[in-house]
């Protein structure tokens, strides 16, 4: 049972991976025509791209204050509410007149919710899924978003040019009802976890007991440092672009072959049995660092987009990753377990698209993706070896 196919058969499965991939493409779609909606209001490049900041960066806080929602309730309740919420904001950004500062902090709301959804989610799946399929239906979460964003971002444009940004908005909160319908109906109850007064309190517990864990800790930051290195090109695409002499247009081939890269090795390694996905942990964390360094000798931008799919494979790593992390945890802090991580990584990823920026506005773009490149591969092998060297872990009651 190591194929997408087993875990769509599992019941209930159908409806949480249908409700994913309606609620992706719209959410992408909606980013697409917000951003457009506010430059068209505002003739502001910053504030159009604040819409991806906002998208993006309240992960953390969301992730960081409200962890314990995703196991104090059902996952069932707990994921329809997040889609309602979702929906009735981004039903509310069609108010007519609604100021720029009204829309930011609409999409900031669904930033915070976003984290919570995510990880009630995956922890349906630790409940729902047998432990050595969880990490295949981990995997076909990634790969329906890969799919989605290439999707959502290559029609988004074309969608708001035929029926408006107003519109595909309103396609969004419509499809967020439909995953909010998807969950509610088709998927089976899974009971909360333990419930205190204070849901703050909570997620703060919730934090110190997962980084307690002194191999629990090294496994969430590898999932955290590799892709935080490996998107240094996403921030640089267009910079690379204008180095190597070629319209800013080619730059959605580097896009493109990241995310193509990504599918394509979570497709072949699902196939693989859990040994030898375990056993490739850390040559696929090398394959998704090493191509960067090639950028030393300023490929075109065909060469750099192979360079880039190759690393987007190496992202399978987390197939290997994701049956340690669940075997590390009690089953009742699943939740913040995968609202944390998955905060954690959105915000580091935003953190480093940016600071890849600051970079290389002094150094060369090539050269800047080469030295993410050589930091990646020492910054995820030193972490890598206390993850997979840590003995077996020790009851969390004995480690605080």
């Amino acid at each position: 049972m190591s194929s997408y196919g087993a875990v769509l058969r599992v019941p209930g499965m159908r409806a949480v991976f249908g409700a994913h991939a309606v609620s992706m493409l719209g959410t992408v779609g909606a980013q697409v025509a917000l951003s457009i909606l506010v430059f068209e209001r505002t003739g502001s490049p910053l504030l159009s791209a604040l819409v991806l900041a906002c998208s993006f960066l309240p992960y953390a806080v969301g992730g960081g204050l409200f962890s314990s929602v995703a196991d104090r309730f059902p996952v069932r309740r707990v994921l329809v509410g997040c889609d309602l919420v979702s929906a009735a904001c981004i039903g509310l950004m069609l108010t007519p007149g609604m100021p720029v500062g009204g829309l930011l902090g609409l999409l900031v709301v669904t930033g915070m919710v976003a984290p919570i959804f995510a990880g009630a989610r995956a922890a349906s799946l630790a409940h729902l899924l047998p432990a050595d399929v969880f990490p295949i239906g981990r995997s076909l979460l990634r790969t329906i978003s890969q799919v989605s964003v290439l999707t959502g971002f290559a029609l988004g444009g074309i969608a708001v040019a035929m029926v408006g940004a107003n519109w595909l908005l309103a396609v969004d909160a419509v499809t967020f009802v439909a995953s909010a319908i998807l969950i509610g109906v088709g998927t089976p109850y899974a009971p909360p976890g333990a419930r205190t007064s204070n849901p703050v309190r909570d997620s703060w517990s919730g934090l110190q007991y997962l980084f307690a864990n002194r191999r629990l800790r090294a496994l969430i930051l590898l999932t955290w440092a590799a892709p935080a290195f490996s998107s240094v090109p996403d921030g640089l695409a267009v910079a690379y672009t204008a180095q190597v002499g070629v319209a800013a247009a080619f730059a959605s081939a580097l896009f493109t072959g990241y995310a193509v890269g990504s599918v394509l090795g979570e497709l072949v390694v699902a196939r693989f049995p859990p040994s030898t996905r375990r056993r490739l942990v850390v040559p696929f964390l090398l394959t998704s660092q090493l191509p960067a360094i090639a950028f030393l000798t300023e490929p075109g931008i065909p060469v750099a987009a192979v360079l880039l799919a190759v690393s987007g494979a190496g992202y399978a790593f987390n197939q290997g990753i994701d049956p340690l992390i669940l075997e590390s945890v009690e089953p009742s802090y699943r939740g913040r377990l995968f609202t944390v991580q998955t905060s954690g990584l959105m915000a580091i990823q935003g953190v480093s698209i940016a600071l890849a920026g600051v970079v290389g506005s002094f150094l060369a773009p090539n050269l800047t993706i080469a030295a993410a490149g050589i930091l990646g591969t020492a910054t995820t092998l030193l972490i890598a070896r206390q993850a997979l060297t840590t003995g077996p872990r020790r009851p969390v009651s004995q480690v605080l």
